[in-house]
């Protein structure tokens, strides 16, 4: 297992596709995707897939936008600016699914990190369940790295996953059906140590760390899949960019900056401040 040391942020840049929903506290979604990528010295761009209403306490309403005009953003931004990595999280819909489909073949060679992003940290359904299958069936296939949860891979592969061992059983699975590669996230099973585990069919690598006694959590999956994109978007090997990911959300959940009465934000900017 590795545990992996806090990261600085990098002098080259890289593209990065997000396609998400936005969070109206700044803490996940594309606000959390955008600081994280720039944070981490990359240049981030964006198709909007919802507007949220939120805050630490929860989500009290979503209005989603049109597929089509989800799919327009990503291919304006394909069309000039370009992509070294994309980065799917809230899509909603199945149609907006199929929309960030035909969006990463458009940009074939392209990288995808895909998030499937379900429930948000307040419980709040962020994916329909007719669009369940067409994530699992659209994009895992063309995942170059798929990062879900325990909660998540249990959905989308029908076992319970409720150990590590469970975790590493459902990575397999997800691995059958087409991703390149999968980090299976821990914090959802039980215990003092977190343990998240990148596997691909060469292999695995384990993360491991203490669980951190806070309730400053909110959004780490959405920074999480946004770093892992951001180092594969600036060149680094798979491994090397989910190490330096897993170790910049710690860092940016210890340094969190306490806001909210609810599942507080991150402090995503703490490497520009020359690790002050």
């Amino acid at each position: 297992m590795r545990r992996p040391s806090a990261p600085t942020a990098s002098p080259s840049s890289g593209r990065v596709l997000i396609l998400a929903g936005s969070d109206s506290g700044g803490g996940a979604g594309i606000q959390a995707d955008i600081k994280t990528v720039t944070a981490l010295g990359g240049y981030a761009a964006t198709a909007l897939t919802a507007i949220t209403v939120q805050n630490t306490l929860g989500v009290s309403a979503v209005h989603p936008l049109p597929a089509g005009l989800v799919e327009a953003q990503a291919r304006a931004v394909l069309d000039d600016i370009g992509a070294d990595a994309l980065k799917t999280g809230m899509l909603g819909r199945a149609a907006v699914v199929e929309a960030a489909a035909r969006i990463l073949d458009a940009a074939a060679g392209v990288p995808a990190v895909v998030d499937p992003v379900m429930v948000a940290k307040g419980g709040a359904a962020l994916l329909e369940d007719p669009a369940v299958d067409a994530v699992r069936t659209l994009l895992i296939p063309r995942a170059a790295l798929l990062t879900p949860n325990a909660p998540e891979a249990a959905v989308l592969t029908g076992l319970a996953v409720e150990t590590t061992d469970d975790l590493r059983r459902a990575g397999e699975a997800l691995l059958r059906l087409g991703a390149a590669a999968v980090l299976m996230k821990g914090g959802h099973i039980a215990g003092g140590t977190i343990v998240d585990i990148l596997m691909t069919p060469a292999g695995e690598t384990g993360f491991e760390g203490p669980r951190l006694a806070t309730r400053h959590t909110h959004g780490t999956g959405c920074t999480l899949a946004s770093a892992c994109a951001t180092g594969l978007a600036q060149g680094l090997p798979l491994t090397a960019a989910v190490a330096r990911a897993w170790a910049y959300v710690h860092e940016a959940i210890l340094r969190a900056p306490g806001y909210g009465r609810g599942h507080g934000p991150l402090d995503h900017a703490w490497p520009l401040r020359g690790g002050v």
